[in-house]
């Protein structure tokens, strides 16, 4: 995708929509371009530099055969973040961020041991050894375990990055990955402090397209890092990242 056409997809994603003027967090002033009925417009050009940063890291990470874990648990969020990271082959949380996800990765650990025992009772004879109100309470932690651990199941050594969505809604996120040195990449809207992230990527982090958009060019440079087809890693070369 050459530049000028990822511009043009940029705007039509309405990735240059930020929050209303008086929500704007001072330290994203070099994003901003200008302020159009009351809402700040970002500047894509800024867009378009983080995002190729992003991506030539993002491919040097996956080259190295490194993980990166994307997060993103707003509601606009979540489907596109389970949907790329699958395509890419990388761990996720899209529903709820469990406190302790990477600092205290151990227990999380025997947390997913625990998830892989309940699908073998479930999948086997032994679900109809309990009692009926032993197997609803079964389900429910089944299905609760499920839906907060399945995105990371294939995790089985931390992260070298963490790939976020609205860093302040993943404020929590963040800051495990800060404590255990793990870089961080993030859409970020005009709200947030850039200074928490490694590397930024201005743009509205509320609209689906939007983040829809970001998230399949992250997804496409590690696909490309890992070796992905020829097509994926033309793109990246006509874009300048790599």
């Amino acid at each position: 995708m050459a530049a000028p056409v990822l511009v043009q997809e940029l705007i039509e994603a309405g990735v240059h929509f930020g929050h209303r003027a008086s929500r704007w967090n001072p330290k994203m002033r070099p994003y901003i371009y200008a302020r159009q009925n009351l809402i700040h417009i970002i500047d894509v050009r800024e867009t378009i530099r983080g995002l190729l940063r992003a991506k030539k890291y993002l491919q040097q990470v996956a080259s190295n055969n490194s993980l990166v874990l994307f997060v993103g648990t707003k509601r606009q969020a979540g489907e596109t973040v389970e949907r790329e990271s699958e395509r890419c082959g990388m761990p996720y949380v899209s529903d709820r961020w469990l406190g302790g996800t990477l600092t205290n990765f151990r227990t999380i650990r025997n947390r997913l041991a625990r998830l892989e025992e309940l699908e073998a009772i479930r999948s086997g004879d032994q679900l109809g050894t309990y009692s009926k109100k032993m197997q609803s309470a079964l389900q429910r932690e089944y299905r609760k375990m499920y839906r907060n651990l399945h995105g990371i199941r294939t995790m089985h050594r931390l992260p070298e990055c963490l790939v976020v969505i609205d860093p302040k809604k993943e404020r929590n996120a963040i800051r495990e990955a800060h404590a255990l040195g793990i870089t961080t990449v993030a859409l970020i809207d005009t709200d947030s402090d850039p200074d928490t992230v490694d590397l930024p990527i201005p743009g509205n982090d509320d609209s689906i397209r939007s983040i829809e958009l970001i998230v399949k060019q992250l997804a496409d440079a590690i696909l490309a890092g890992k070796g992905g087809t020829t097509a994926e890693v033309e793109r990246m070369k006509s874009e300048g990242a790599v």
